[in-house]
């Protein structure tokens, strides 16, 4: 075989390897285990329990777990004890061209009789514990080399490099708060675990990444009663089968498949405004966690728009929704969700969806209830009542 033919040969052959790629990607969900810390890198160890072992052990039983459904291909950052550096757990995020993110981690405080289930977005605080649990796990780009230079000067013991850096990227909260609020609702109904709910933090490891992410803290190891279940096989067992339900839910809930819907938010859409990041409101009066003025038959859907998600409870008046009236709400674990208008008609919904724009909810976006909980715009219109 002369040189020629040798080329074509080869080129053919490169073809198909990247046709086959392309097809065993296409119309996947794809999801980021980030599994914090490795090798030189522990994390929090506190009564012989070791962060980055159990971090590791959680996410790839959450993997195991996603990759029984064959539209989800899961990626990982790291599936054996080495050191990735933060950076590099964004870039291979942002290569995969993910639609999540969830980084995976194990608490610890100095009072070790701090318990519960937490999970971070990308966002500023000056909540003291937050900014703890965000020093913390920042604290690791100090074993890079160059990390300053790297990180544009960021310096984990300054403050105003860890507020500045919040600053930097602030997409896709609205979904990484859907999420969070998912994996948090999992862990205190499926889990029985105590939940602090959905808190913002200026993690690094969250900085860069361009999808909807989160990160979870598992529990605190330094309380040892936790510490003994998120050690055991039948907690992580538990957890890793929260953490993948959840992130199923999200699909089945909010991906389409192909483009993203104009109706429902999906992974891989990029102009998403965020909501405001709120501090978790504590002692809130108690919210129905089903929509509270469906007036139609059970068997119809109720179309509404979703305009805002927050961890903030409000009062719908219209001057807490830029004059918008007849506003909804319900409760998802610690994140109230709100909604503008009530319609069975989906054009009508649409409608509601530019008024709502036009109001100045730019992100705002038609959903659906039928018999008093969430369905799909897809499963509506293909009923036929629109």
């Amino acid at each position: 075989m002369n040189g020629k033919h040798k080329n074509i040969l080869h080129l053919l052959v490169l073809l198909l390897v990247f046709s086959i790629a392309e097809g065993q990607n296409n119309g996947k969900f794809k999801v980021v285990l980030d599994a914090g810390h490795g090798a030189k890198d522990y994390g929090a160890i506190y009564h012989g329990f070791i962060e980055k072992k159990i971090a590791l052990s959680v996410a790839l039983k959450v993997g195991a777990l996603l990759e029984k459904h064959k539209d989800i291909q899961t990626i990982y950052t790291r599936k054996t004890d080495v050191f990735i550096e933060l950076n590099e757990r964004a870039n291979i995020a942002n290569n995969s061209k993910a639609d999540l993110f969830i980084s995976i981690h194990c608490n610890g405080a100095v009072n070790q009789s701090a318990y519960g289930t937490e999970t971070f977005v990308m966002g500023s605080t000056r909540n003291a514990s937050n900014l703890e649990v965000q020093k913390r796990e920042n604290d690791v780009v100090t074993m890079e080399k160059d990390y300053k230079k790297k990180y544009n000067g960021y310096d984990p013991k300054s403050p105003e490099s860890v507020i500045g850096m919040t600053l930097i990227q602030e997409r896709y909260n609205k979904q990484s708060l859907i999420l969070g609020s998912l994996i948090e609702g999992r862990f205190t109904d499926g889990v029985k675990r105590k939940s602090r709910g959905v808190k913002p933090a200026g993690f690094l490891v969250l900085r860069d990444i361009y999808m909807p992410r989160v990160l979870v803290e598992l529990g605190f190891l330094s309380h040892q009663p936790e510490g003994e279940f998120l050690n055991s096989e039948e907690g992580q067992d538990k957890l890793a089968d929260a953490i993948a339900d959840a992130i199923v839910s999200y699909k089945k809930e909010y991906f389409t498949l192909g483009n993203a819907s104009d109706d429902e938010p999906a992974g891989s859409r990029e102009d998403d405004k965020p909501v405001i990041v709120t501090e978790p409101v504590r002692n809130k009066p108690e919210i129905p966690k089903t929509v509270t003025d469906v007036t139609a038959s059970t068997d119809d859907y109720i179309f509404k728009v979703q305009i805002a998600a927050s961890g903030k409870d409000l009062e719908t008046i219209p001057a807490n929704f830029k004059g918008l009236k007849n506003i909804t709400k319900s409760a998802e674990g610690s994140i109230v969700k709100y909604f503008y208008g009530s319609t069975g008609n989906y054009d009508q919904a649409k409608q509601l969806q530019a008024e709502a724009r036009d109001a100045g909810y730019a992100s705002a976006f038609v959903v659906v209830f039928k018999d008093g909980k969430k369905s799909t715009v897809k499963e509506a219109l293909e009923s036929g009542k629109k």
